[in-house]
């Protein structure tokens, strides 16, 4: 084994154990827990754009693109379009690829900022319920004819609408690439900790990931990612298309 080998083979080695370590999962939550009082994921940009998410995810999601070299990236829910903004960022330096947003409202002053954005370039939005079905077909379009698809689905957390997303998403991943969930951490939070949201525990995108799951064989939950990042927003949320 070559020094290189050696040195990703120690390092999958820590991963796996470290994914076996439920105190440190526990921790992990709780960290989570205690830094959501302080809106920790709030705390950062990419090229200037606010993006909500954990950094691990940020890096985990920088990895998956960099490997699968996706030519397309659909992303439900825009808010500041800080992961747009990230994943258009990867593909520009890919040197191919484009990214297609889409949100039921994309608020004047966010959208001024990304088409302003020099990755804008890559970036198409799509104003409109992510499940209705005109949204979908015109995705749908955009997907026709492109080898490597890879689907982020961060919009309306309930397990209703995240259940239909897959159904209506799924689809267009392309074999050997991910779909990933974010926000299925809402599952492992303290019943009620969203008293001012829809989901909660039993009703969210961990909830409709099992289910989506239990009625198909294509996809499966890529332990890794969640193993390595420990601290993630998408705990079982790496989907890994294999059918």
């Amino acid at each position: 084994m070559n020094p290189i080998e050696q040195f990703f083979h120690e390092r999958n080695t820590d991963i796996e154990a470290m994914g076996r370590d439920e105190e440190l999962r526990r921790k992990s939550i709780d960290w989570m827990v205690h830094a959501d009082r302080y809106k920790y994921t709030y705390n950062f940009t990419w090229m200037g754009r606010p993006i909500i998410k954990f950094p691990g995810d940020m890096v985990a999601q920088q990895e998956i693109l960099w490997k699968i070299r996706p030519d397309l990236v659909i992303e439900t829910g825009i808010a500041h379009g800080g992961s747009l903004i990230f994943s258009a960022s990867i593909l520009e330096l890919i040197g191919e690829g484009e990214v297609v947003g889409i949100d039921i409202d994309i608020r004047k002053h966010n959208r001024d900022e990304i088409e302003k954005h020099p990755m804008f370039k890559r970036i198409t939005l799509i104003e409109g319920g992510s499940t209705d079905e005109a949204v979908v077909g015109q995705v749908r379009k955009l997907a026709e004819g492109k080898k490597r698809v890879m689907v982020i689905l961060d919009s309306n957390h309930t397990h209703q609408h995240v259940y239909d997303e897959l159904l209506a998403y799924a689809p267009m991943v392309s074999v050997g690439s991910y779909l990933i969930l974010p926000d299925t951490f809402i599952e492992f939070f303290p019943k009620g900790y969203y008293a001012d949201r829809p989901w909660d525990v039993g009703d969210n995108p961990h909830t409709a990931m099992k289910k989506f799951l239990s009625e198909t064989d294509d996809f499966v939950i890529d332990d890794h990612w969640t193993s390595k990042c420990m601290i993630t927003e998408s705990i079982d949320g790496y989907l890994l298309r294999v059918k």
